[in-house]
């Protein structure tokens, strides 16, 4: 995020988001036919979105008349809004007649916003919009950087190209993909659908923001530009094409029983309780994840189904599991209901479902029951120390617990914003309870991100994240999280030994927890010792198999280290196509095309390194890097200065 005052000292602030756009088909229209009636709906389709929004994260820019802007943390997040909303929406329209249903297009981009006066503008806006305009009703029309981001991580469902349409004063043509409710029976009546959808609306006038143009001629050669490369002969190698994650291949199955926790759905009629049906779902992930006789899927891929209606088989084949746990939670007053269901995913069979109503006092103890009837019903051969295991009651003061709950989402959003709000809730918990030590752990966490990205210049940052770790430890030595911050903070403070010895311990606590891998092969390679981080990223990334684009940027640094640079390359080019902008990524390509006396590339990706950070220098990247052996580092300084670094 950056902000900088404009030539009439007013303050802008320009950031990358994920966009939403939305529209009413036919609003107009039906304003005109029936007042009354279309308020009524209007009521209705306001309450379904903004509860999707609030589901994913999402925050309302604004809404004019039917049509809302909305920002969300992540694209991940905005499009699994726009799929439940259009879910809602299928089932509300089922149930009434034609006069009494809504339609809505949506349009999603990932782009550059400028927030002023608490109004948006930019591409990130303007795209958005206009792929709100191509869209067919109760579809969404997603940009290419958006479908790069998902394809991997959400099951989109039947997908259809529409090319590279021209969009009004958007100088650059990309691919666009319009995500349909249902699959189509054939290539060509996908095609033909399509084409009668734009070409339907191909001179109609739509206004659907200020300063948002989306009418006129422009609009016209846009829409007539889709509905033409539509219309090519379907045998040219550009050709529309539906687009499927069917090819995927299913992930093997482990040597050991497997499972996925799904998210748990909020049932309570309050949509800002989803804190807590997500928090249920992580502390028996967590729970899970300790059983070294279980593999369990992280918690990052598995909420990649948030809010979707899935096949348990996708999913067994989608994370390479036999087992899928599933289930709601509705708190009320004092009390909370928890349904639970496991599932072999396999055959689809329920090996075994309950109910649970108790006492919210009695919220460790009902998670305690849950875990150990999976134990029980998949006869887990626990090792002496895991027997008699169960869900630890972190603290004893339940609104603690709530606020570490509202942290820990706010927290899994990795926003500047959001880990000041959880740094907040954490801090409250303690106050609460000042020995809860999970809160200390993330609480600590918040230090550490916050040094890493650099969103507060704090010097002090990496000293608090230590001694918040350290106190997590000495009030309980079995947190895994509290031994990866601490080994993180430890590299970085150029302490190896440490460090390894912290993500080594917490793997040891949780054979499952993904982000220890990462962080031991990032100190291993650090030392010297990067094929042995190859094999631990490649366990995260089985362990998580949404990974996050910085393990694929860690991947690549790794093949660099072992002079694999045609795979280190490959690996930087695909975390760039998710985060265009990671500065880490461009400095690893300069240093490879340096070295292969590829220099005008070197140059283009040292041009980008300081277009990112124009202060960025040799002498940045020599205080800030933790390598232990200095020949390492200066043949990478010597790399970047050939590629003019300076």
């Amino acid at each position: 995020m950056k902000e900088e005052a404009n030539s009439t000292g007013q303050t802008e602030t320009r950031r990358l988001a994920a966009i939403m756009f939305t529209d009413i088909v036919g609003f107009s229209r039906q304003m005109g036919s029936n007042e009354a009636r279309t308020l009524r709906l209007l009521d209705t389709h306001n309450q379904i979105i903004q509860h999707a929004v609030t589901a994913h994260h999402g925050q309302v820019i604004k809404t004019v008349g039917d049509a809302f802007l909305v920002d969300f943390p992540s694209v991940v997040h905005a499009v699994q809004g726009a799929q439940q909303m259009q879910a809602q929406f299928k089932t509300y329209n089922a149930a009434r007649g034609q006069d009494d249903q809504i339609h809505v297009r949506v349009g999603i981009h990932l782009g550059d916003i400028v927030q002023k006066d608490g109004d948006v503008f930019g591409d990130g806006v303007n795209i958005a919009a206009r792929l709100q305009a191509l869209a067919a009703p109760d579809t969404i029309c997603i940009s290419h950087v958006v479908y790069q981001e998902v394809v991997q991580k959400l099951a989109l469902g039947p997908v259809v190209s529409l090319g590279r349409p021209k969009l009004k004063n958007i100088a650059e043509r990309f691919a666009v993909y319009a995500l349909l409710p249902e699959s189509p029976k054939g290539l060509w009546q996908t095609l033909r659908v399509q084409r009668l959808q734009l070409s339907r609306r191909v001179g109609m006038a739509h206004l659907a923001w200020p300063g948002v143009a989306l009418g006129g001629l422009l609009l016209l050669a846009g829409t007539l530009a889709a509905v033409q490369y539509l219309a090519r002969p379907l045998l040219s190698p550009q050709s529309a094409v539906l687009v499927t994650q069917e090819a995927q291949p299913a992930l093997p199955l482990p040597d050991k029983p497997s499972i996925v926790v799904l998210p748990f759905v909020n049932m309570s009629e309050d949509p800002k309780q989803e804190y807590f049906s997500d928090g249920i779902t992580e502390d028996l992930t967590s729970a899970l994840s300790k059983i070294s006789s279980l593999f369990v899927i992280a918690r990052n891929s598995a909420f990649t189904y948030k809010g979707k209606a899935v096949k348990v088989q996708d999913v067994s084949k989608e994370m390479g599991v036999r087992y899928v746990l599933e289930g709601s939670v509705r708190k009320a007053d004092n009390q909370v209901r928890i349904t639970a269901q496991l599932i072999d995913a396999i055959t689809g069979g329920h090996l075994w479902a309950e109910r649970y109503d108790r006492p919210l006092q009695g919220i460790f103890a009902l998670q305690d029951e849950v875990v150990g009837k999976i134990v029980t019903t998949l006869k887990l051969q626990l090792p002496l120390q895991e027997q008699g295991y169960s869900v630890r009651k972190t603290t004893d003061n339940l609104a603690a617990y709530d606020d570490y709950l509202r942290g820990r989402e706010h927290f899994n959003r990795f926003t500047q914003e959001a880990n000041a709000q959880a740094r907040q809730m954490f801090e409250q918990a303690l106050e609460l309870d000042p020995q809860y030590a999970e809160a200390y752990a993330l609480l600590g966490s918040t230090y550490f991100a916050e040094w890493a990205f650099q969103w507060r210049q704090d010097p002090q940052a990496l000293d608090q994240a230590l001694a918040l770790a350290q106190r997590a430890v000495v009030l309980d030595d079995s947190l895994a999280q509290a031994h990866v911050t601490l080994g993180s903070v430890y590299l970085w403070k150029k302490q190896y030994d440490q460090a390894i010895a912290e993500a080594e311990r917490a793997i040891a606590l949780d054979a499952n927890f993904a982000e220890a891998y990462t962080w031991l092969g990032e100190a291993l390679r650090r030392v010297g010792r990067p094929e042995e981080a190859l094999g631990l990223l490649e366990k995260a990334m089985r362990l998580n198999p949404h990974y996050p684009p910085f393990y694929i940027y860690q991947l690549g640094e790794a093949y660099r280290y072992t002079g694999r640079y045609e795979e280190a390359i490959a690996a930087y080019k695909k975390a760039l196509t998710h985060i265009p902008d990671l500065l880490i990524a461009h400095l690893g390509l300069a240093v490879i095309y340096s070295e292969l006396d590829r220099e005008e590339e070197a140059r283009a990706e040292v041009a980008e390194v300081l277009r990112l950070n124009p202060k960025y220098s040799l002498e940045v990247l020599r205080q800030i890097s933790p390598y232990k052996d200095p020949a390492v580092l200066e043949r990478m300084l010597a790399a970047l200065r050939k590629a003019g670094l300076k």
